[in-house]
């Protein structure tokens, strides 16, 4: 199908005259877009031989397809349209076949070649609308076509006829125009605070129903909101061998710091920072947090947590810190991260310190 084409005409409102340039308060712009609303319909014709002899002017059609909001057929005169033609020729037109007024289209007419060769005849308004433009059809039963469409003694003799059969294709494009103009009033909508709203939830302890004992320290949290972020909590509380009614939970596998990390991205979707997590007095730097934290996301299963971490790791490589990363990518299946860690210490000019541009 011939692709949509659009062509803008645009106006603009406090241009200048000549060279002098007028100051102005206000400017505004406006666009018209034309374009083509485009559609197709195969029209097959078989026992072509016995459509022969029905006279000039006398058409076999195809049936009512719409495009554009309009009804066409195809109509297909296999002594020709007119007499003059003396039946040297059959004829092929397209119609408007509903109500309608001045309207727009272009066109493409295909009889198929029906062996695949890919030879097909092509009559195309499409390829020729720069040079008339769209043709216009003013009413109901308004035409266009080829009274010559093809000489029937090579039509007959020819490729496009096979088992007494002939396919046409036809192509239409209404012309559709329409003007843009720029919103005048607009509201403003704030980016998402759903993730500080759960962190408000979160820090309030309001409906909290699971104690983590993490080292020396406890964390209070929601299974409900913990199950949707993770796998393996949803299978810990309510899978077949989880326990809904389980109300504390000893973890031993993470530090506190780190199992506190994991629970602010749960409920804000954000990669906390050193400050938020422990304090003014961190414990370790923000690397090392995130190295761990990555540890905690694969144990947990939370696949865009580790891809954060991954993320965050990449920027941090130096020669200080390649090695753990690259064996923590190695242990926990980090393919990019494994890659960016081997083509760090590939790069004889890192050697010597430096981060990873």
């Amino acid at each position: 199908m011939p692709p949509i084409r659009k062509h803008f005409r645009g106006a603009k409102s406090g241009e200048s005259m000549g060279n002098s340039k007028p100051g102005s308060d206000h400017e505004s712009c406006s666009r018209s877009i034309s374009e083509t609303v485009n559609g197709s319909h195969r029209f097959t014709i078989k026992g072509y031989s016995l459509a022969k002899g029905m006279g000039a002017g006398k058409y076999l059609t195809s049936d009512t397809f719409t495009v554009g909001g309009y009804d066409w057929a195809i109509y297909f005169y296999p002594d020709g349209k007119n007499p003059e033609d003396s039946n040297a020729y059959v004829s092929v037109f397209i119609a408007l076949v509903s109500e309608g007024t001045d309207v727009r289209a272009l066109f493409e007419l295909t009889l198929v070649d029906q062996t695949d060769s890919g030879k097909d005849k092509v009559h195309s308004h499409f390829d020729r609308a720069l040079e008339g433009g769209p043709y216009t059809l003013k009413y109901r039963g308004s035409m266009w076509g080829y009274k010559k469409f093809f000489r029937r003694s090579i039509l007959e003799t020819s490729e496009f006829l096979k088992d007494d059969c002939l396919v046409l294709n036809c192509t239409v494009g209404v012309v559709r125009t329409r003007l843009e103009q720029p919103k005048q009033f607009t509201i403003t909508v704030p980016s998402s605070d759903m993730g500080r709203d759960l962190r408000d939830f979160l820090d309030s302890e309001a409906g909290c129903d699971i104690v983590f004992q993490v080292g020396d320290e406890q964390f209070k949290a929601h299974k409900l909101i913990l199950a949707a972020r993770s796998c393996v909590f949803r299978a810990q509380f309510y899978g077949l061998v989880g326990d809904c009614n389980v109300d504390k939970v000893v973890v031993k596998d993470v530090e506190p710091f780190i199992f506190k990390a994991m629970l602010l991205f749960i409920y804000t979707d954000k990669l906390p920072d050193t400050h938020e997590v422990m304090g003014s007095s961190p414990l370790c730097t923000f690397t090392v947090m995130v190295q761990h934290l990555l540890a905690a996301a694969d144990l947990y299963n939370l696949d865009r947590l580790k891809l954060l971490c991954e993320s965050k790791l990449c920027e941090e490589i130096t020669t200080e810190t390649v090695a753990t990363t690259l064996a923590l990518a190695e242990q926990h299946q980090c393919r990019q991260l494994k890659d960016v860690c081997l083509k760090f210490t590939a790069n004889p000019s890192n050697l010597g310190g430096g981060c990873y541009p």
